[in-house]
């Protein structure tokens, strides 16, 4: 009877940890949140097209480009996912609830088995619907008196502990701590305006009793913040329990820092064992790359530099304020050249088209520059022109896969 032949099902990630090695190139990843667009009909370009990028497209022309499918065809990535794919991590296999990485954002110190949910505080209408999901974008020292009200007037029937923390501007964070508690719940926040909040359901045994928990403490809020003329409600989603990621050393052997402005991304880089380095001023996209001028050496192999005003824009539907955002990114790009890592990587986490004011599933464009990348004929950074280049339509977990083998740091697969 013949032998069966051996199937591997290793996937890709897998791999890569297999063929890794200590030594190599350093990294950098410029990240444009949000940067992929669409024409938008007062110009029929896209943010990117109509943006002057002479720095951009001057070193798009000595890459190699294509463009990233974060998720896979048609579904639209959130921002957790988006970045997990650009790390190397596939999304599907370890996705991450947004309160997680709002409470590690700002360094809250979780435990396993911890249930966190991202807040909006929120503007609802005399009959309860949203009006303003961000309520006007308030102030962050507003946010945490808000923060304080609520910690000191609820009182929650509950055998453990929770913290309600500010995250910045509108955003906050709940986290809840006890035996027994789910993190499968329904998100509150109805994602558009005209929308009354949704009630939190538990999807599973364990997180029926969690939604319990948290009905509770959105009726309280609500009770607290009522007579607020902006912030008189809160909306709740991402909910998920903690358990620790395999860090990014154990991985892929990089020794990475994350410098970054928004908590999310800096409590993303935490999860995965990165070191944070916040600009000192946090308003202008020159600090960014001034504290990676700073940062760069012998320290670090990996360098993540995010940008968050190329998709807070895009979110606002504003079309021009987001081409400033990328035109802002471009003058400081020749900055990365003069550093010479051995592999730099432009790209985005997912689009944001500021004609559609929202995350989409369209594919972000990429570029590798690399004395080793197989520079093609794309002449300008952008969606299409993208498309054209030597990269290909590929999945976003793929980034990282090539960027290591770009850095010499990837050894032969098999005989």
């Amino acid at each position: 009877m013949a032998s069966k032949k051996r199937v591997n099902k290793m996937d890709v990630e897998t791999v890569w940890r297999g063929l890794v090695r200590e030594e190599g190139g350093k990294i950098v990843y410029i990240i444009m949140d949000g940067v992929g667009g669409l024409p938008h009909p007062k110009t029929n370009r896209s943010e990117l097209q109509a943006a002057k990028t002479l720095n951009l497209d001057r070193l798009a022309r000595n890459s190699a480009c294509g463009l990233l499918e974060m998720v896979g065809p048609g579904i639209t990535p959130g921002s957790g996912p988006g970045h997990l794919a650009l790390f190397g991590y596939d999304p599907i296999k370890y996705n991450i609830g947004r309160g997680l990485l709002s409470a590690l954002g700002v360094d809250f110190k979780l435990k396993p088995g911890d249930v966190a949910a991202r807040v909006n505080f929120a503007t609802a209408d005399e009959t309860g619907k949203v009006v303003d999901r961000r309520a006007g974008r308030i102030d962050t020292e507003t946010n945490r008196r808000l923060c304080d009200a609520i910690r000191n007037g609820i009182s929650l029937d509950v055998d453990g502990d929770f913290f309600f923390e500010t995250v910045s501007e509108h955003r906050a964070v709940l986290v809840l701590r006890g035996p027994g508690l789910g993190g499968e719940l329904s998100d509150t926040d109805p994602q558009k305006p005209g929308m009354p909040p949704s009630d939190p359901l538990g999807l599973n045994e364990d997180s029926v009793k969690t939604a319990g928990i948290v009905r509770s403490f959105v009726d309280q809020a609500r009770d607290i913040l009522s007579k607020k003329e902006k912030a008189n409600t809160i909306l709740l989603r991402g909910f998920d329990s903690f358990k620790p990621f395999m860090p990014l050393h154990e991985l892929f052997k990089l020794k990475g820092v994350c410098i970054a402005d928004y908590p999310m991304y800096q409590g993303l880089s935490r999860l995965l064992g990165m070191e944070v380095i916040p600009p000192e001023n946090k308003e202008t996209i020159e600090a960014s790359f001034d504290t990676l001028g700073t940062t760069y050496g012998e320290d670090y192999d990996f360098y993540f530099l995010h940008i968050k005003k190329t998709d807070s824009t895009g979110e606002d539907g504003d079309f021009d304020e987001k081409v400033k955002a990328i035109e802002a990114v471009d003058q400081f790009i020749p900055r990365i050249g003069n550093l010479n890592p051995d592999v730099l990587v432009v790209t985005g986490d997912h689009s944001t088209p500021a004609v559609m004011g929202s995350h989409s599933w369209h594919p972000v464009p990429v570029m590798i520059r690399s004395k080793w990348a197989r520079v093609d004929e794309v002449e300008a950074f952008d969606e299409f022109a993208c498309a054209q280049g030597s990269l290909g339509l590929r999945p976003g977990k793929h980034l990282m896969g090539l960027a290591l083998a770009h850095a010499g740091r990837l050894k032969k697969y098999g005989a």
